[in-house]
C-alpha cells in the first residue's frame, strides 16, 4: 500500500468543524478501523478544531494514510500564537500518539490500523470520499445522536454484564464465606482438643514429679541405709564373718548399690526431661578434672588387659561450663570405654577448635564397637545394644542419654561414631568462649516454642552475653522498644505476630532496620520471607549450625 495524501480541508467557521468530523468518520471507516475508534478520531478532530475556531484561527486538516497508520495533522499559521488546551488533551487521549509543534504551525495526530484487515489503495480511498455528499450541521447532529445511542446501548449491555458478575462474586464469596466459617470452627474444636490435652500432660507431668519425689523418698533413704549396715558388717569394726557370710553380705551390698545407681540415674534423667537442668559456667581447669578421674578409674582399668590415656593440649586446659555437669559426663563415657573394652586402650584427648572456638573432648575405645543400625538407638532411654557382652557388662541403659541432655544444657553438642569390633569414639563439644571474648552482646529470641528458646539460651552460652526471650511478634517489639538488641532469632511461625509481619515492621523502622537476623524456623523454603537475612533450619540444628548464621549474620552488618 503506497502512502499518500487522501484529502484536505480549510477550517473557518462550525460548519467546517461538523464537515471536518463527518470527513474523520469516513476516512476512519474507508481505511479499515472499527466503529469505536472511527468515533474516536471524529470525536479528536472536532475537540481541536473547536479549540483552534475559539482562539480564532484559521487553519487546514490533512488526511494521510502511511504504514503506521492513519494520520491528521491541523496545520495552521505559527505567528497565531495558538495555546493548546483542553481540547488537546482530550484528543491524545482518543488516538494513538499526538504531536504538538508549535514553532511549526501544527498538531499531528496517529490512529493505528488494527492488524490483519485489509486496506485499499490510497486511489480508491480517494475516490471513495470524493463522492460523498456534502452534510449540513442537521445532519451531522443525528449521527451524532445515533452514535450516542449506540453507545447507551453498549453500557447498557455492559452495565447487565456487571452485575451477572457480581452475582457470582457474591455467590462466590458467600460459598467462601461458609467454608471459611466451617473452617474457624473446626479450628475452635481442635484448639479445646489441645487445651484439653494439655490439661491431661499437666497433670501426667505434676503425677510423674509426685511419683519421683516418693521414690527418691522411698528407695534411695533404706537403701542408703542398706549399704551403710553392710560396711558395718565388712568393715574392721565389725564382728568377723565367714567366708560364706562375707560373699552373701558383699551380694547384698553390691546389689544395693547397682539399685542406688539405677534410682539415681532415673531422677537425674526425670530431672532433665523436666527442663530443671541449670547450669551454672566457671572457669574449670580442664588438667586437674582428668586427673581426678583418671586417678578414680584407672584401677577399674587394670583388673584386664586394658590401659586408660588421658591427654590435655595446652591451648585448651581450661573451659568454661559447669564442672559438676562436665565430670558426669567424662566420667559417663570413660565408664562406658572401660566397661566394653576387654582388650587394648581407652583414651581421651582435649583439644581446642580454634574454627568454631569450642573445646573438644574424645573419647576413644578399642572395644567391641556398635552396629551402625544401633548408633542412633543408643541414646534412646533404657536402649541397650542386644549382644554377648551385655551378660558381663550390665547396664541401665541411661548413661548415654544422660549426657547428651547435659551437654546440651551447657549449649554443647555429643556425637557417637562406631564400627562394629573396631571400637567406638564419642566427641562432646562445649563453648570455649570466656565472658570477656563474647561473640555478641544482647540476643532476643522471638519463638513461641519455649523449649526452643530455653534450647538457645543453651547453645549461645559464652557467646552471648546476655539472651532474651519474647513469645511473639509484638512481645519482641515491645523488647526492641524498651533495649535495642544486637541480634534477633526470629521463628516464622508465631501466634497474634508472625515473623514475616515482625520482619516487615523492623524493616519499616528506621532504628530497627539494621539489626541483624538470623531466620530460624520449621517452614519450607517457599514460606521464606524474600529478604536477605539468614535463614536456619530448626530440625536438628546444632549449636555449630546456630553460631555459624550468627557469625554470618554479624558479617553482614558489617560489611
Amino acid at each position: 500500500m503506497a502512502g499518500g495524501e487522501l484529502i484536505r480541508l480549510d477550517l473557518r467557521d462550525d460548519q467546517d468543524v461538523f464537515a471536518m468530523r463527518r470527513l474523520g468518520r469516513e476516512v476512519a471507516e474507508t481505511v479499515g478501523l472499527t466503529g469505536p475508534d472511527q468515533i474516536r478520531v471524529a470525536t479528536a478532530l472536532s475537540e481541536i478544531g473547536r479549540e483552534v475556531l475559539v482562539q480564532g484561527i484559521s487553519a487546514s486538516a490533512g488526511f494521510r494514510l502511511g504504514e503506521a497508520g492513519l494520520t491528521v495533522t491541523i496545520s495552521f499559521p505559527a505567528a497565531a500564537g495558538f495555546h493548546p488546551g483542553d481540547g488537546v488533551t482530550l484528543a491524545g487521549r482518543l488516538v494513538d500518539t499526538i504531536e504538538c509543534d508549535l514553532s511549526a504551525g501544527r498538531i499531528t495526530m496517529l490512529k493505528r490500523l488494527p492488524p490483519g484487515r485489509p486496506v485499499s489503495s490510497v486511489e480508491e480511498i480517494r475516490m471513495r470520499i470524493a463522492e460523498l455528499a456534502p452534510a449540513t450541521a442537521l445532519d451531522e447532529l443525528r449521527q451524532q445522536n445515533r452514535e450516542l445511542a449506540a453507545t447507551l446501548e453498549e453500557v447498557l449491555q455492559l452495565n447487565t454484564e456487571l452485575q451477572e458478575t457480581n452475582q457470582g462474586v457474591l455467590a462466590l464469596y458467600n460459598q467462601l464465606s461458609a467454608e471459611l466459617e466451617e473452617t474457624n470452627r473446626g479450628v475452635v474444636a481442635l484448639y479445646a482438643e489441645l487445651d484439653e490435652k494439655s490439661v491431661q500432660i499437666r497433670e501426667a507431668s505434676d503425677a510423674k514429679n509426685r511419683f519421683w519425689t516418693t521414690v527418691s523418698h522411698e528407695l534411695r533413704t533404706p537403701l542408703n541405709s542398706i549399704i551403710g549396715l553392710v560396711r558395718l558388717l565388712t568393715g574392721p569394726g565389725g564382728e568377723p564373718l565367714g567366708p560364706e557370710q562375707l560373699h552373701q553380705v558383699q551380694l547384698i551390698g553390691s546389689s544395693a548399690e547397682t539399685l542406688l545407681a539405677l534410682v539415681t540415674e532415673l531422677l537425674d534423667m526425670a530431672k532433665a526431661e523436666s527442663g530443671r537442668l541449670d547450669p551454672q559456667p566457671s572457669a574449670v581447669d580442664l588438667v586437674a578434672l582428668t586427673e581426678r578421674l583418671g586417678m578414680i578409674l584407672r584401677p577399674t582399668s587394670e583388673t584386664r588387659r586394658v590401659t586408660l590415656s588421658i591427654e590435655v593440649s595446652e591451648e585448651a586446659s581450661e573451659v568454661l561450663a559447669d564442672e559438676a555437669m562436665l565430670t558426669k559426663i567424662l566420667r559417663n563415657l570413660l565408664s562406658n570405654g572401660l566397661k566394653f573394652t576387654e582388650d587394648g586402650e581407652v583414651r581421651l584427648r582435649v583439644t581446642r577448635d580454634a574454627s568454631t572456638h569450642e573445646v573438644v573432648f574424645t573419647v576413644t575405645d578399642t572395644g567391641i564397637g556398635i552396629p551402625e543400625e544401633h548408633l542412633e538407638r543408643v541414646f534412646e532411654e533404657f536402649y541397650q545394644v542386644p549382644g554377648p557382652i551385655q551378660v558381663r557388662a550390665k547396664g541401665t541403659g541411661l548413661g548415654l542419654p544422660y549426657a547428651r541432655r547435659l551437654a546440651e544444657a551447657m549449649g554443647g553438642t555429643l556425637q557417637l561414631s562406631s564400627t562394629a569390633g573396631r571400637g567406638t569414639t564419642v566427641v562432646l563439644r562445649l563453648p570455649h568462649r570466656p565472658d570477656g571474648d563474647l561473640m555478641v552482646g544482647r540476643v532476643l529470641v522471638a519463638d513461641d516454642d519455649e523449649e526452643f528458646r530455653a534450647a538457645v539460651r543453651r547453645m549461645l552460652t559464652g557467646f552471648a552475653s546476655r539472651v532474651d526471650e519474647a513469645h511473639d511478634g509484638l512481645d519482641a517489639l515491645e523488647a526492641m522498644a524498651r533495649e535495642l538488641p544486637d541480634l534477633v532469632l526470629v521463628d516464622l511461625l508465631m501466634p497474634r505476630m508472625d515473623g514475616a509481619a515482625l520482619l516487615a515492621r523492623m524493616a519499616g523502622d528506621e532504628r530497627l532496620r539494621d539489626v541483624p537476623v538470623v531466620i530460624v524456623t520449621v517452614a519450607t523454603s517457599q514460606q521464606y520471607p524474600q529478604t536477605g537475612h539468614t535463614v536456619v533450619s530448626k530440625h536438628g540444628m546444632r549449636r555449630d549450625i546456630l553460631l555459624e548464621a550468627v557469625r554470618h549474620a554479624l558479617e553482614r552488618r558489617d560489611a
